[in-house]
């Protein structure tokens, strides 16, 4: 007994301890408070560890304290934003593995929302991207075992392992009514920045930035200067899909387009520390072509300080669709053990003064009846509706004087919806088959491949016949509807084969309508002031559309 009551004891002082240093960090970081808001903090504190000191005292059975000041640690952390989390080491060596460009996996970007580990997004060429993972898929399984409620860096552990083995991993897809499994082989995941950078027929440059890596402004200098030397006519800049990445990577990006000396963006938060500008600083700048940034609903964050950051400067045409709103700061603190809390320190802002921020994500994240599931569609849509509402009042300008709005993400100046696969289509890439079907065909056929290859309907209907055999259900209006989508997949996989990801991507891209879209604005408008134009026009008949229906 006498050894136990020296374990209380020193547990005693161990809690006492922590409370002091934490209340007198706790006010020093806080000097503007009352006296009696200080004496309050102190009271709760004091609180805390009488709590601390009747459990050990009282409880039933021995108590691990460990497990029991982390719990107390993720429920306070709880009462914040979702992005303010315990950092333990595996998590900084994923971040350190990410942010260099290579790490080991499945090749998503994922986040922990509410008890469901969550896809922000697939990475392009990578296994779960093959296979169709898409962001929004909400992972409740990997290898049979639940991951629901469980921290993102033990669901990395999972799903992580060696190179050539076997996971499956179980998704529960937004509009799906059954769970859906995807049966995966792990590889090593080289993220390049800008995997795809090439001159297009019509002589328009496409560029893709996956994400930003500590390399991606070197990569981009040497990809347009490539580009620009074949005399391209304008450039479609890709950020669909792009979580984001390194603040200062996204800022010498935009210094190509917007020269130097010009503010990018800034950070704002409660104490002084937190509030900081960031400057272009090279003499270069982009001139004689329009460019057009393509954003989707998974840009984040760094990605869309870049879409922002050229819409501010007039500097670019943004299409596509609403990007994610991630714009809150992050700073990592280490603490005594060795693990380290990530908090939220900051806002980012662009130079028009708005804020990416989307607040909404933030409470849909946090809202317990949502991971219950006692929330309602209609409730739902009401809450983005008063967000969109509140969104549109938040209004900024450009350099020119064009209108944008804060506090939503980064509105495209030109909406363009992008199509759904089919549920077939859904299904035969869910399974891989395509990818399969054309390694069968490369053992026979690969001499006969070349660059013009292109499947036909002889090659459609072997492969209907060769997915009989995973019991491939389907309509022929719903073949049809598939059909070309099918046709270019095919001829993309077998041309990847024996060519690469680059021709096979050129191919691929010819059944993406949002770029295609993109592609005929140039032909329509030559000049980035008539597509600011033709923006504002389109706009105006949107807003009309709109109070005909009303």
């Amino acid at each position: 007994m006498k050894i136990f009551r020296n374990k209380k004891i020193m547990i005693s002082i161990n809690i006492i301890g922590w409370l002091v240093v934490s209340f007198l960090l706790f006010n020093n970081t806080a000097l503007a408070q009352t006296s009696s808001q200080r004496t309050n903090n102190y009271m709760k504190l004091s609180l805390f560890s009488d709590v601390l000191r009747k459990i050990s005292d009282n409880y039933v059975e021995e108590v691990d304290f460990d497990k029991l000041i982390d719990a107390a640690i993720k429920g306070m952390l709880d009462e914040l934003d979702p992005h303010t989390t315990y950092f333990v080491p595996d998590d900084y060596d994923r971040f350190q593995a990410d942010t260099k460009g290579e790490f080991g996996g499945l090749g998503i970007s994922i986040d922990k929302k509410g008890d469901y580990i969550t896809v922000v997004s697939p990475i392009e060429g990578t296994p779960a991207y093959e296979m169709g993972i898409l962001s929004g898929d909400k992972i409740v399984k990997v290898d049979g075992e639940s991951v629901v409620g469980i921290d993102t860096r033990d669901s990395i552990k999972l799903m992580r392992g060696e190179p050539g083995t076997k996971v499956v991993i179980t998704i529960k897809r937004p509009g799906a009514k059954d769970l859906l499994d995807f049966e995966i082989i792990r590889d090593i995941i080289k993220i390049e920045s800008v995997p795809y950078a090439f001159k297009m027929d019509n002589g328009i440059g496409y560029l893709r930035i996956r994400q930003f890596s500590a390399t991606t402004s070197n990569d981009l200098r040497k990809k347009l200067d490539e580009l620009e030397s074949e005399g391209i006519r304008g450039l479609i800049v890709d950020l669909r899909f792009n979580p984001g990445g390194l603040l200062n990577e996204a800022v010498n990006t935009v210094n190509e387009f917007i020269g130097k000396d010009k503010r990018v963006v800034f950070t704002k938060g409660r104490i002084k520390e937190a509030n900081h500008e960031y400057f272009t600083r090279y003499n270069r700048i982009r001139t004689g072509y329009p460019v057009i940034v393509m954003i989707n609903e998974a840009s984040a964050s760094a990605s869309e300080i870049f879409a922002g950051s050229l819409q501010d400067y007039d500097k670019g045409l943004i299409v596509g669709k609403t990007s994610f709103g991630k714009g809150s700061v992050q700073k990592l603190f280490p603490l005594s053990d060795g693990n380290g809390i990530k908090i939220t320190t900051s806002k980012y802002y662009i130079n028009s003064e708005r804020c990416i921020h989307k607040d909404l994500n933030d409470k849909l994240l946090k809202d317990k009846r949502i991971r219950n599931g006692d929330i309602s569609k209609e409730e739902i849509e009401e809450m983005k509706k008063e967000s969109e509402e509140e969104h549109i009042k938040d209004i900024h300008y450009t350099e020119s004087g064009r209108v944008v709005y804060g506090g939503g993400g980064i509105n495209p100046d030109v909406e363009i919806e992008q199509d759904k696969l089919t549920k077939l289509g859904v299904e035969l890439r869910r399974k891989n088959l395509m990818f399969n079907y054309a390694i069968d065909y490369m053992v026979e056929n690969e001499n006969d491949v070349t660059l013009n290859f292109r499947a036909g309907e002889t090659m459609v209907s072997d492969f209907m016949e060769f997915t009989q055999k995973d019991s491939i259900e389907y309509e022929q209006t719903e073949l049809d509807s598939t059909y070309n989508w099918l046709e270019n997949t095919l001829t993309s996989n077998i041309i990847r084969r024996k060519f690469g990801d680059l021709e096979s991507y050129k191919i691929s891209i010819k059944e993406d309508n949002q770029l295609q879209e993109a592609i005929k604005i140039f032909d329509r408008f030559p000049s980035l002031v008539e597509m600011f134009t033709y923006a504002e026009e389109e706009k105006k008949s949107d807003e009309s559309e709109f109070i005909s229906e009303e």
